[in-house]
Formats: structure tokens, sequence, C-alpha cells
């Protein structure tokens, strides 16, 4: 009975996270990563400096090594650039 259970929860969090996958190429899109526009602790994901490595981390607005993602053709009218800057 519990190696059912197991077996149906790793089976339901495979179709989960297939799920998840097969949406993020949908997602990137119609997106695209803005540097400089994210406020402190709204960046989407690691800093291109290497001073942290995940979303959430950033410590002060507008860093131009953090970025979040931004719709596409919107970046630079928000003031922010398509590359990490200094």
């Amino acid at each position: 009975m519990q190696a059912s259970r197991a077996l149906i929860a790793s089976a339901l969090a495979g179709l989960v996270a297939a799920g998840t996958l097969a949406a993020a190429p949908a997602m990137a899109a119609d997106k695209e990563k803005c540097y400089g526009v994210a406020t402190a602790g709204k960046n989407d994901c690691a800093n291109a400096m290497g001073t942290h490595s995940c979303a959430g981390q950033s410590t002060k607005d507008k860093d131009p090594g953090d970025w979040k993602y931004v719709a596409k053709g919107t970046c630079e009218k928000m003031g922010g650039a398509l590359t990490a800057g200094k």
C-alpha cells in the first residue's frame, strides 16, 4: 500500500513537471530578459555578476546585473537593457 502511494505521487509529480517544462518555451517566446529594471527582491533569476544565484535575491532597485522577464519589445522602453550592465 505504501509503495503504491509513493509510485502514484511520483507519477503525478512527473506529470506536473512535464507540463511546466512544456509551458516554458511558450512563455519564453513572448518574453525577454530585461536587465536593470527589477526592484529589490523582485528579480527573476541569478545575477549576471554572480553576486547571488536565485530569484528574489536582488538587494537594490534597478541593478544592471539583475533581470526580470518582460513582454517582448518593452525592455528598452522601460529604461532597461537586453544585456547585463556593469
